[in-house]
């Protein structure tokens, strides 16, 4: 008796066992089952045409506990669309048949491809996908901006050469401009680069834009986060005989090394010229100077790995810059804003050199990070070793050494506007606090409007840094 009792409970449960098996290998029929698609449109930001754009993607999760059989995964633009799946793997329009497992879920992969025409302006090109199961259509949604551009791969430049504004320039491979060849670049210009891409100077750049029609260069990347990611291309080098070159309101953001600069010049003008400008989120270095010349001003350096480094002496001036910056989402800031010497290590020994820097109604500031000296001055040897501060404030726990100090404010917070790392947002003017320490304790120069083009105080005292309060 017990072991028939035995048996049939144990044929109960084999039963039980194969019926719930059944159940699970089944497929859900209902026009109700769960089916979850994590997006209902992919939006791509600008895409330049001929240039394919990021690969983005959606899932499909099967959320019942039966399989569930899609009918079709369709691409819906009439053939050829600009668009182009992939679908779990397939690179396919269409897919047909599709079997998504209990609790299980497939990727759709997709990008886009825009041929060029005559836009100027950008332009929307538009599809979908379609996901069909149990007599339910469920679309996805596909967007993008198109432009049209001017591509170069690879280009040396030989003679003079204007850039106009009229398409966006995007670089692919390096750009050299050769000894004897100047780039003239119009305002309004703007020039995305790719990731390997660097500008290298070895005659005359000249780009010269104007405010609200600046001159921009930045990296190639234009959809979130890599838009705002630093070292998103190696950044403009202007090297030995490189001469005469002007950045008039540019905008330089992104790069590796945004300016780097080496050897003086080979004529009585500065290598580079850079006049209310604005050098932004460089990963390495916002200027980097190797015994060379610069002349600055009105320019902000912001938020760079270093903002301004100079090593082995050369000729400088800057005058009404700001040098700040803050830890970010992208960049830990772990360096003092200005590093400058008049040495450099060659072949394992100390080369120095002569120095004369100036430094006048300038902000160094720094804050979110471990740094407490924003000044690193370092003087090796018996070279001319002249190093000015005159109406700056900055922020260091001492007064840096082997530097001359006039009417200098030290440690007293500069009251930016607004400091938003959470959201990657600052405003380096001090509109909003009059209070603030800089306003009116500069000594008037020869430049007389601010970064914003505003007319800068004349016969009164100037505002430090480059942003004149109204």
């Amino acid at each position: 008796m017990m072991r028939t009792l035995i048996i049939r409970s144990l044929w109960t449960i084999a039963v039980f066992s194969m019926i719930t098996s059944c159940k699970k290998e089944s497929f859900i029929t209902s026009p109700s089952a769960n089916l979850n698609i994590t997006a209902d449109t992919i939006k791509f930001d600008t895409v330049f045409t001929s240039i394919g754009s990021v690969t983005k993607s959606f899932k499909i999760i099967n959320e019942n506990n039966q399989k569930i059989l899609l009918s079709h995964i369709k691409l819906m633009g009439s053939a050829p669309s600009a668009y182009h799946i992939n679908i779990n793997g397939v690179a396919t329009n269409e897919l047909t048949d599709i079997t998504i497992d209990p609790n299980d879920s497939i990727y759709v992969f997709v990008a886009v491809t825009i041929d060029p025409n005559l836009n100027t302006n950008p332009f929307i090109i538009s599809d979908s996908i379609e996901i069909s199961f149990n007599g339910n259509n469920r679309l996805v949604q596909l967007e993008s901006f198109g432009k049209n551009a001017h591509f170069i791969r690879d280009q040396v430049i030989t003679d003079n050469v204007s850039w106009t504004n009229d398409l966006p320039y995007v670089i692919l491979g390096n750009l050299q401009i050769d000894t004897t060849a100047t780039l003239f670049i119009d305002a309004g210009c703007k020039i995305y680069l790719h990731a390997n891409a660097a500008i290298l100077v070895d005659g005359t750049l000249q780009a010269i834009g104007a405010k609200n029609n600046e001159v921009q260069f930045n990296g190639d990347r234009l959809d979130e986060p890599y838009c705002n990611l630093s070292g998103a291309w190696p950044g403009i080098y202007f090297r030995n005989e490189s001469k005469n070159n002007q950045l008039i309101f540019a905008i330089i953001k992104n790069a590796t090394r945004a300016i780097s600069v080496e050897n003086p010049s080979i004529n009585s003008n500065p290598k580079l010229l850079i006049k209310q400008s604005i050098i932004d989120n460089a990963f390495e270095t916002g200027i980097e100077s190797l015994n060379s010349s610069i002349d600055a001003d009105n320019t902000l350096i912001s938020n760079c790995g270093n903002n301004i480094k100079i090593a082995l002496g050369g000729d400088y001036a800057f005058t009404n810059c700001t040098i700040v910056a803050y830890s970010t989402i992208y960049l830990l800031h772990t360096e003092p804003v200005l590093q400058i010497s008049n040495y450099s290590m060659q072949n394992g020994a100390i080369t120095t050199t002569n120095i004369n820097a100036l430094f006048t109604n300038c902000i160094f500031w720094g804050d979110g990070g471990t740094v407490d000296n924003e000044l690193s001055v370092i003087k090796e040897g018996s070279n001319v070793f002249n190093v000015q501060l005159q109406h700056c404030l900055f922020k260091n726990l001492a007064d840096p050494p082997n530097t001359i100090l006039t009417a200098v404010i030290s440690n007293q917070d500069p009251l930016f506007n607004s400091v938003d790392i959470e959201n990657n947002y600052f405003d380096f003017r001090t509109t909003n606090n009059l209070s603030s320490p800089v306003i009116d304790q500069g000594v008037n120069t020869s430049f007389l409007f601010d970064l914003n083009n505003n007319t800068r105080q004349v016969g009164l005292s100037t505002d430090i840094g480059c942003y004149e309060n109204p």
